[in-house]
């Protein structure tokens, strides 16, 4: 059986620098040639509805967003067993499963890929809703994507300049059209609506 690999970039692109994994993906499908048995999957926060493509593949990397209280943009390679404690360090809502929590169900099932990378990068913003990614954020997303190749290359899954037809999210909220179509401050408010702020005083 040949052995598969899921590139897998989890997050939501609508909180700032949750985006980080999906726009990893993005960025890899964008810019490298994969052979067919590697899948490349903007997985957002679909949590256990990722479960059939982790039971697909016997080498899983996640791009990420992990809180892990670093200097925003600092990045932290975890490989193996020590993946699920670092994944999901801070959840956006209570109906967002945690992608721990993902990995913890594969396992109980026995279909865990047996070879697990995360790539996470510290986030500065999480909380500005239809932000982008900060820039000491945006910044690291080639070398992220670096690491990536090369460790899916010395694993037998080496690609080349290109692109590759991934399951990415449509076309209309992918990073270049998401900014084109983003509003100026003076047209759209981004810190509430001002009806409801309480009357300043003079």
């Amino acid at each position: 059986m040949t052995d598969t690999a899921l590139i897998l970039g989890i997050g939501n692109v609508l909180w700032a620098d949750e985006g980080f994994g999906v726009r990893c993906v993005e960025h890899l499908a964008a810019t490298r040639a994969f052979g067919p048995e590697v899948t490349l999957l903007d997985g957002g926060t679909q949590g256990l509805y990722l479960l059939p493509f982790l039971e697909a593949a016997n080498v899983l990397v996640v791009f990420d967003a992990v809180d892990y209280g670093l200097t925003p943009g600092d990045m932290k390679i975890v490989e193996g067993d020590e993946v699920p404690r670092f994944l999901g360090a801070k959840k956006m809502s209570l109906h967002q499963t945690g992608f721990q929590d993902v990995i913890a169900t594969a396992e109980l099932m026995g279909y865990c890929p047996e070879t697990l990378l995360l790539i996470g990068c510290q986030p500065e913003e999480l909380e500005d809703y239809g932000g982008d990614l900060r820039a000491p954020v945006a910044a690291r997303i080639p070398e992220a994507v670096e690491i990536a190749v090369r460790f899916l290359a010395e694993r037998g899954f080496p690609s080349t300049e290109g692109t590759t037809q991934g399951e990415l999210a449509d076309a209309s909220i992918r990073h270049d059209t998401y900014e084109a179509g983003r509003p100026s401050e003076a047209e759209a408010c981004r810190t509430g609506d001002a009806r409801f702020f309480p009357a300043q005083a003079d």
